[in-house]
Order: C-alpha cells, then sequence, then structure tokens
C-alpha cells in the first residue's frame, strides 16, 4: 500500500486571488459512484414539520452548509434546519452522541475512530462535504530553513492541529492532516516514524513556527495563508498527493437511529446540500460565511485556496481515508466504509 513517487510541489506566489475552483470537479463526481442512500439525491421536499439540528465547527470545509443556511435553502425544502456552531470537533461529537444534534458535519478521521470505538451508537455517513486540491495541506518551513526538500524533514519536530477526538500516541496519526501527511512522506521515502507530531492549538502554529518552537508546521488554511505572508514560510510538502491526492476531508454524518427514522428529512437536507456544494464555486457568498462565520479577515477569506465541495459520494474514495487510517495506526482495525451507509 506504499505510495508511488511523485514530483515536488513548488513554494507559491501570492500574487492573486490563489482559489481551487470546486466546480471543476462538479461534472465528474455527478457521475461518480453511489450515494449514502443508494442513488441521486432526492429534489422532493422533506415531510411537514420535518426539523434537523446540525453542529458544526464553521470553517472552509463545511462553508457551504452555511451558504445554504444564509440563503434559506432549507425552507425552500419545507426542512426547518438549526444550526449549531461548536468551538471544536470534540464538542461536536459530544452533541452528537448526547443528542443534542441530530446531524454533524467534520474531519472523517474522527467519525471513523468514532464509528469504531463506540460500538453502541453506530453512524452512517450521508454526504462528502470537503475533498483536497493540491496545497490545501502543506507542510511548511521558514524561509531561512535548511530543509528544503520532504526528505530534511526526517527526525524533524512538525507542529500540527491538536487532537480534537483520537488520543495522541507518539508517532501515531490521530487526525486526517496527520494520516495524509504520513502517506505523503511514505511517498517520499520518509519514514513517518522519524518525524515528531507538536501538537498545539491551530491558531498557535504559525508563531511557534516563526519563534522556532518547531521545525515545520503542518496546516490548512488559513494558516498556510498567515504563515505565507506574515513570515514567508514556504511549503516542503504537500500532504494531499500520491496516495492522498483528491482525499476526502470532510463529511455528513448521522445516528445511524436517528437516519433510519428520518429518511425522507434527511434526502432533503442532502438535496440543499448537492446544490449548495455546486453553488460554492461563487466566491460572494463563500467568502461572506468565512468571514462572518468563520472570523476570517477579509483578505484572507478572497486569498485563500480553497478544496473541492463535491456533489455525490463515493464509498471507494471514503474507503481510501478509512483504509490510511488503519494502514498507519489511526485505527486499530480495518474499517469498511460500505457498511456505514443506509440499505
Amino acid at each position: 500500500m506504499k505510495a508511488m513517487p511523485i514530483g515536488r510541489w513548488a513554494h507559491r506566489a501570492r500574487g492573486g486571488r490563489v482559489r481551487i475552483a470546486a466546480g471543476c470537479a462538479v461534472a465528474g463526481l455527478l457521475l461518480a459512484g453511489c450515494s449514502a442512500f443508494g442513488g441521486s439525491s432526492a429534489s422532493g421536499s422533506a415531510p411537514a414539520g420535518s426539523s434537523i439540528t446540525v453542529a458544526a465547527v464553521p470553517g472552509v470545509g463545511d462553508a457551504p452548509l452555511y451558504v445554504a443556511m444564509r440563503q434559506g435553502l432549507f425552507q425552500q425544502h419545507g426542512l426547518t434546519v438549526h444550526l449549531d456552531s461548536y468551538q471544536t470537533m470534540a464538542q461536536v461529537m459530544t452533541a452528537l452522541r448526547q443528542g443534542q444534534a441530530d446531524v454533524a458535519v467534520g474531519d472523517y478521521a474522527d467519525f471513523f475512530y468514532e464509528q469504531q470505538n463506540d460500538k453502541s451508537a453506530p453512524m452512517v455517513v450521508l454526504a462528502d462535504g470537503y475533498d483536497a486540491a493540491p496545497n490545501i495541506m502543506d507542510v511548511l518551513v521558514r524561509p531561512d530553513s535548511t530543509i528544503t526538500t520532504p526528505q530534511d524533514l526526517a527526525g524533524a519536530r512538525i507542529g500540527t492541529a491538536e487532537p480534537q477526538v483520537i488520543p495522541h500516541h507518539v508517532g501515531a496519526p490521530y487526525s486526517i492532516d496527520t494520516v495524509a501527511a504520513s502517506s505523503a512522506l511514505d511517498n517520499d521515502g520518509v519514514q513517518p516514524s522519524s518525524v515528531k507530531w507538536v501538537p498545539m492549538p491551530a491558531t498557535d502554529l504559525v508563531n511557534a513556527l516563526r519563534t522556532r518552537q518547531v521545525d515545520a508546521i503542518l496546516v490548512t488554511e488559513p494558516q498556510i495563508f498567515q504563515a505565507e505572508t506574515q513570515i514567508g514560510a514556504r511549503t516542503v510538502l504537500d500532504a494531499c498527493s500520491g496516495q492522498t491526492v483528491n482525499l476526502p476531508l470532510d463529511g455528513y454524518f448521522a445516528p445511524k437511529s436517528y437516519a433510519e427514522k428520518h429518511q425522507a428529512a434527511l434526502d432533503a437536507f442532502r438535496s440543499v446540500m448537492t446544490r449548495a456544494q455546486a453553488d460554492a464555486v461563487q466566491p460572494a457568498p463563500l467568502e461572506a460565511v468565512l468571514i462572518d462565520n468563520a472570523k476570517m479577515k477579509r483578505e484572507t477569506a478572497s486569498l485563500i485556496t480553497i478544496g473541492q465541495y463535491p456533489t455525490a459520494l463515493k464509498v471507494t474514495s471514503l474507503q481510501r481515508v478509512a483504509d490510511l487510517m488503519s494502514f498507519y495506526g489511526a485505527l486499530t482495525r480495518p474499517l469498511v466504509v460500505s457498511h456505514m451507509l443506509l440499505p
């Protein structure tokens, strides 16, 4: 399962708007494999009186959800959606587990770990929310660093966002970021166990690199943009390349017990999200959400690199995530993603 070697990614110049158009993936994904409910998304309205509470951490990955709320798209399908925003994925997972939320969105690695470790509350995957594109998850170093290639990262201390759900074990991945980076390192001939992940709050990562607390940082947006503009950081590894190219990052989940009883309402929810994901290529509403809900500065929201917002769910792609997690020790045993779909 080792990744095949590929070329290196060069440091990016921020000379203007840098966007990965989500729409580029839409046509192909609409033709792609099976959906969570066994077919294409429904176009009808929800049953009368349908209400869904969604738990989320505002950010790039779930921005279309907030766009759908702001534009009243759920109401147009007869669905009342209450959107509860949290600070961490641990809080989101707790809300879902305790019945305070019916649907949650976030990191696939966290949900897959939870699925394997809590058999009493099985979950189903409803929709794919956010997929990787080039340079949306990078390992960055200071401009004066002697680290110039992925091979130079052997033995390095790499700062990463602290774990939210998966426990931190020395040398083992504990997030979608560290799983993807482990695969990319392997791809470039670097033993993932040779690097030391240094977990810390995501907001501290850029300063930790600036003050030499770490040799490198593994970050997503907006930290990539901040590190490049504030300290001239440069990219030495694209974590979403090789085996992890176009890797699914964030998805929508619901408890299986809830999904079995409210499938029609969830069909309507998925239909709205399909539209919202397709509309995410329009910059104005997306930037408004990043500014107002994710609390980004206007310049940051307009210039960060955005991945892909898919409009269909490919089980084979999600299985890649589970397989990588199992291979690198984030899961103790293989997880079959198709078992997380409703019949």
